[in-house]
């Protein structure tokens, strides 16, 4: 199985989704979805200092080599900072821990936010999305959430590094980029 940490809002888990499918698809290996706040994460590895980003790094890393990445994956993605980019996660990552298929749920969300600028901490937005309305509608329910806090808190004490991160046999895959690795590793278990 492979965990698979990810911010219900991380450019490079929309990146990777459909990437990380079909290798789990071609291994046979199941993905356990683990959802997590993203900002205490990254303060906790970084010292704090995540929002301390130079405004170069910060143009790299969220404009040029995103939009790289989506040319090359073929993936359309707005060619701005998503509108709600900074509104709270923990609706949409609930209905994700909420849904039947985590999978469909998860790539709703994330291309709610990087194809179509939705607001993805509204439930209206992702139900229009494709999410279940059911599992939005427990989305906020306290064993869901406890779930989310569960992930976080686990994302904090490995350290996982950021968003997305791929945990297989014990071996942490971080960012999107790393997939071929893990398709590697996979192959030669």
């Amino acid at each position: 199985m492979i965990e698979y940490f990810y911010s219900a809002h991380s450019a490079y888990a929309y990146l990777g989704a459909q990437h990380l499918g079909d290798i789990a698809a071609k291994h046979g290996v199941e993905v356990a979805h683990r959802p997590f706040d993203l900002m205490p994460v990254i303060d906790a590895v970084s010292g704090g200092y995540a929002g301390a980003r130079t405004d170069a790094h910060r143009a790299y890393f969220f404009e040029e080599d995103m939009y790289r990445w989506a040319r090359y994956r073929g993936l359309p993605m707005v060619p701005f900072r998503p509108t709600y980019h900074d509104e709270p996660l923990a609706l949409a990552s609930g209905a994700i821990l909420a849904s039947e298929d985590k999978w469909a749920a998860h790539w709703a969300v994330l291309r709610a936010h990087w194809e179509d600028d939705a607001d993805i901490s509204d439930g209206d937005a992702l139900v229009a999305a494709g999410v279940d309305a059911a599992a939005v509608a427990r989305a906020m329910d306290p064993d869901i959430q406890a779930m989310f806090a569960e992930a976080t808190q686990t994302a904090l004490d490995r350290p996982i590094f950021g968003s997305p991160t791929y945990i297989w046999e014990g071996q942490m895959f971080y960012g999107q980029d790393r997939l071929t690795l893990l398709d590697h590793a996979l192959g030669t278990r």
